[in-house]
């Protein structure tokens, strides 16, 4: 413990990211447990899928779409979901969604945007299509 003390006092800087880093971490890990969006992996999307009649909500550019997408998956426009533009999507209002794009990142403002729309159950993919490819999980292409 005084390694720690010694530590802090003669590095004051390093020390004040740190401890930032450390209530970062902690933040972000009750804010998942917390969320009422969830993140699935590929196995669980399949899973919903097959089982709860989950819809796939592919968020990525119209010409990624198009090139490879996961199966039965309905595309929203990049650009309506960034303008919370649902409209196109409603029928789905009360029905499992799991939100897809590249990487997972954009994903999850989009879940939120939805959540807050009034859907009921949103979830995202974890790491996104890359993930869906790395498990190796087939695509399908064109519209």
């Amino acid at each position: 413990m005084e390694q720690y003390i010694e530590f802090f006092t003669n590095h004051i800087g390093l020390g004040l990211i740190w401890v930032g880093i450390a209530v970062m971490l902690i933040m972000s890990w009750f804010k998942s447990k917390f969320t009422p969006i969830k993140q699935v992996n590929p196995q669980q999307l399949t899973m919903a899928v097959n089982r709860e009649n989950a819809v796939v909500l592919d968020i990525r550019a119209q010409a990624d779409f198009n090139k490879g997408h996961i199966a039965n998956s309905v595309h929203l426009a990049s650009e309506k979901a960034k303008q919370k533009e649902f409209s196109t999507i409603e029928k789905y209002k009360n029905d499992p969604i799991i939100v897809v794009c590249v990487t997972g990142m954009t994903a999850s403002g989009v879940a939120d945007s939805l959540f807050k729309a009034g859907f009921t159950q949103v979830s995202t993919l974890t790491g996104g299509v890359g993930a869906w490819q790395s498990a190796g999980l087939p695509m399908t292409s064109g519209k």
